[in-house]
């Protein structure tokens, strides 16, 4: 069942380019150009009048992962799948490097559409981030999840009663129809970590054990400093 989940996500992974424009001689790195589209999708949700929560879920955050475009269509069968970062918040204050990922999940019903979202990843506990940090973590399975807009049983802004291990802000633009999708997978990307970083690294090298870095991130710590 998993491999079929994983086939389903990578093969959405393959058609994603198709959505977007061609990319000029220059382009930027797919890692390099992920770690953009990451920083704007966070600038963009971080002040949206639609998630007031999403700073004080931000403090209060262990880390975060951040999943600027992730597809969702199907026509009997669904799927869902879109490359993210995970960066975690340091000890000694800031935020780590970015570790890659790929997310997907699939369903078989009745069901059509098709919808492209922008979403921020809230990981509350430690629990939450060792799943993540595993080699392969199934929403909902492995780590509870909490939807996290206004109107979908989120406390008050002020809160600090976080009853879930990670919490959801999606943004979303499209049409879906049909039954809901299920279990997210969220596994690392080993080739794409070995890319950006020269060398083999595992996310708890990158992430909690600071061992490697580059400066094509550092425009997205940056960002990340005041939160």
């Amino acid at each position: 069942m998993l491999n079929k989940l994983k086939r389903i996500a990578l093969s959405l992974l393959m058609i994603a380019p198709l959505l977007a424009p061609s990319a000029p001689a220059n382009a930027l790195s797919d890692q390099q150009e992920l770690i953009e589209r990451s920083r704007l999708t966070f600038l963009k949700l971080i002040d949206h009048p639609d998630f007031p929560e999403l700073k004080q879920y931000i403090h209060h955050a262990k880390a975060i992962l951040i999943v600027p475009s992730l597809i969702k269509g199907g026509f009997f069968i669904g799927g869902e799948g879109g490359s993210g970062i995970l960066i975690a918040r340091l000890k000694q204050g800031g935020w780590s490097y970015p570790a890659f990922y790929t997310m997907g999940a699939g369903s078989i019903g009745l069901q059509f559409g098709g919808q492209v979202g922008e979403v921020v990843f809230t990981i509350m506990t430690e629990d939450g981030l060792r799943a993540v940090l595993s080699n392969q973590v199934k929403l909902g399975a492995d780590a509870s999840i909490a939807v996290g807009p206004i109107g979908k049983g989120v406390e008050a802004s002020t809160t600090t009663n976080f009853s879930s291990d990670i919490y959801q802000f999606a943004k979303t633009e499209g049409l879906f129809g049909g039954g809901a999708l299920k279990g997210a997978l969220v596994y690392k990307r080993d080739d794409w970590n070995r890319g950006f970083y020269g060398r083999a690294v595992t996310p708890q090298q990158i992430v909690l054990d600071n061992e490697v870095s580059n400066p094509g991130a550092e425009s997205l710590r940056q960002v990340l400093t005041a939160y």
